[in-house]
C-alpha cells in the first residue's frame, strides 16, 4: 500500500470500532441499538476489504509501516501490516461483521437476554479495537496495552452472564490474564534495557542472542502460553467460554486466544528467533501433542454441550503448536515460512470459522431446548435440522474430513510431519482426528435420536424460537469452512509471505 493509503485505513481499522464503543454507550437504551451496530460492522468490513485489496495490488506482500503523529521508533509508535497481519484483520473483520449481525437478534428484546446488551456492545466493540490494534502493531509495549485491553474487555464480557458460575469463570480468566500480561511486561523490561527501543523491528536487528533476550524470550513465551491456554495452562478456558453468553463464546474461541498465538509466533519466528532452539520447539510441539490428545478425551466426557466445545479449542489449539517443531526454523531456517506454516495458518481461519459457527449453533440448541445438557438434546434435530446441520459442518472441519478447511491444514501437517522425518506427530493428527470423530458423533447420535413420542412431554415445545437471522448467521459461517476447502490457494499464497517490516 502506498503512504496516503495506509494513513488512511490502518488508523481506521483500530479507531472505528473505539467511536463504535463509545456510540453503544451514548445509544445504550436506544431500541435501534442493534441496528446502529450492525451498520458499524459493515462499514469496519469495508474498510478492511479495500485494505485487503489494495495491500494484495502490491503483488510483493510487503510489509507497510504508518507512523503516529509523525514520530517514529524508537520515541514513537508504528502500525505495522504484513501478509501475515493482514489475514488475521481481514478474518477479524469478517467473523465481527456476522457474530455482531447475530449478536443484534441474540440481545435482542425478543430473548431474556435483551437487558445483557446495554452492556454488551461497549465491550464488544472495545475487544474488537484491541484485536484489530493488536494485529498492526509494531511496538512491544503497544502490544502489552493491546493484550491488556482484550483481556480486560473479554473477562467482562464473560461475566455478563451474571450468573455464580460465570463470574468465577471471569475472575479466574482475568487474574491469569493478568498474569501472563505480567510475564509479558518483565520481558519488555528486560528488552528495553538490552536494545534501547521497544519498536519489534529494532529489536529485531539487534538481537544478539544474549542470556537477557534469551530470559525475555522465556517469559514471553510463558505469558502467552497462559493467554493462549496451551495444555497443562488450559485450566481457565473451559469454564470461561462455556459460562459466556454465546456470540462472547464464539469470538472467544474464534480469535481472542489466536490474538496471543499470533504474538508468539512474531517473537518465535522475527523478532527473537535467534534465542529460539529445536529443543524448545520440540517442547512446545510435546505440549500440543498432549493438547490434542487431552483436550479431544475431554470434550468427549462433556456432559454440557458448551464444555465440550470449549474442551475442543484446547484440543484444536494443539495442532497449531506443531508449527513449531516441524516449521523449517527447526531444520536451520529462521523463518515463519513454508509448509509447516502454512498448516498453522490454515488452521488458525479454518478453527476460526468453525468454532465460531459450533458456538453459535450451539447457542441456537440451547436456546431452543432450555438447557446446554447434552442429554436433554435427544431427538432435537427434528425440530432444529438447520443448527444441528451446522454443527456437523463445522464438526467435520475440526475431524479433518474433505472437503472442508480442517482437512487441507491436517493434509499439510501429516504431509510436513512425513517429509521432515517426524512422523511421530502423523500419529498424535489421527489419533486427534479419531477422538474428535468419537465427540462429534456422540452429539450426533443423542441429536438424531428418539422420535415425537420419547419426546413428550420435555422436548416437544421449544424453550425459545430461534430467529431465522441467528440460524442463518450460524449456516453462512459453515458454508465458508467448506468454501475454504475448495478454494485453499489464495490463503496459502498469503502464508507463503514473509514478515520482514520495511519503512515507506
Amino acid at each position: 500500500m502506498n503512504s496516503l493509503t495506509s494513513s488512511l485505513f490502518l488508523p481506521a481499522i483500530v479507531f472505528l470500532p473505539l467511536v463504535a464503543s463509545i456510540m453503544a454507550f451514548l445509544i445504550s437504551r436506544n431500541r435501534q441499538q442493534g441496528r446502529i451496530n450492525v451498520y458499524f460492522a459493515i462499514l469496519q468490513f469495508l474498510v478492511v476489504i479495500l485494505m485487503t485489496i489494495l495491500f494484495l495490488n502490491e503483488q510483493t506482500y510487503q510489509s507497510d509501516r504508518y507512523v503516529i503523529g509523525g514520530w517514529g521508533a524508537p520515541l514513537g509508535i508504528d502500525l505495522v501490516v504484513d501478509g501475515f497481519s493482514i489475514l488475521m484483520i481481514a478474518l477479524t473483520g469478517l467473523l465481527t461483521l456476522l457474530i455482531t449481525i447475530y449478536s443484534a437478534s441474540y440481545f435482542s428484546e425478543n430473548y431474556p437476554s435483551a437487558e445483557k446488551g446495554v452492556r454488551f456492545w461497549p465491550l464488544w466493540w472495545l475487544l474488537i479495537s484491541g484485536l484489530n490494534a493488536l494485529f498492526v502493531s509494531g511496538d512491544a509495549f503497544n502490544i502489552y496495552v493491546c493484550l491488556e485491553i482484550i483481556g480486560l474487555s473479554a473477562a467482562a464480557l464473560v461475566a455478563l452472564q451474571g450468573t455464580r458460575a460465570a463470574l468465577i469463570a471471569a475472575l479466574r480468566y482475568l487474574l491469569v490474564g493478568l498474569l501472563g500480561s505480567l510475564f509479558y511486561l518483565l520481558a519488555i523490561v528486560i528488552l528495553y534495557r538490552s536494545h534501547g527501543t521497544l519498536d519489534l523491528m529494532q529489536i529485531a536487528a539487534s538481537t544478539d542472542n544474549g542470556l537477557p533476550d534469551k530470559v525475555a524470550m522465556i517469559l514471553i513465551t510463558i505469558g502467552l502460553l497462559l493467554k493462549i491456554a496451551l495444555f497443562p495452562l488450559h485450566f481457565w478456558l473451559p469454564q470461561a467460554h462455556a459460562n459466556a453468553p454465546t456470540p462472547v463464546s464464539a469470538i472467544l474461541s474464534a480469535l481472542v486466544v489466536k490474538a496471543s498465538l499470533y504474538i508468539l509466533i512474531k517473537f518465535w519466528f522475527d523478532v527473537l528467533g535467534e534465542t529460539t532452539t529445536f529443543g524448545a520447539s520440540q517442547v512446545l510441539g510435546a505440549l500440543g501433542g498432549a493438547a490434542i490428545i487431552y483436550g479431544s478425551w475431554s470434550a468427549f466426557r462433556a456432559t454440557q454441550l458448551k464444555v465440550l466445545i470449549a474442551y475442543s479449542t484446547v484440543a484444536q489449539l494443539g495442532y497449531i503448536f506443531l508449527l513449531f517443531p516441524l516449521s523449517e526454523y527447526s531444520i536451520g531456517v529462521n523463518s515463519f515460512s513454508g509448509s509447516a506454516s502454512q498448516a498453522a495458518i490454515y488452521f488458525i481461519v479454518a478453527h476460526a470459522c468453525a468454532k465460531a459457527a459450533m458456538f453459535l449453533s450451539a447457542g441456537n440448541l440451547i436456546l431452543s431446548q432450555g438447557n446446554g445438557e447434552i442429554a436433554q438434546l435427544k431427538g432435537i434435530a427434528m425440530r432444529e435440522p438447520l443448527n444441528v446441520l451446522v454443527f456437523a459442518i463445522a464438526g467435520i472441519s475440526l475431524i479433518g474430513l474433505p472437503p472442508s478447511a480442517g482437512f487441507i491444514a491436517k493434509w499439510l501437517l501429516l504431509t510436513t510431519s512425513i517429509e521432515s522425518g517426524q512422523w511421530w506427530w502423523v500419529i498424535v493428527v489421527i489419533a486427534g482426528g479419531l477422538l474428535g470423530a468419537m465427540y462429534l458423533f456422540k452429539i450426533l447420535s443423542v441429536a438424531f435420536s428418539g422420535n415425537t413420542v420419547d419426546a413428550e412431554p420435555a422436548y416437544q415445545q421449544p424453550k425459545e424460537k430461534v430467529s431465522g437471522v441467528m440460524t442463518t448467521v450460524a449456516l453462512i459461517l459453515a458454508l465458508i469452512t467448506l468454501a475454504l476447502g475448495f478454494n485453499s490457494e489464495f490463503i496459502l499464497n498469503i502464508s507463503n509471505t514473509t514478515s520482514e517490516v520495511i519503512g515507506i
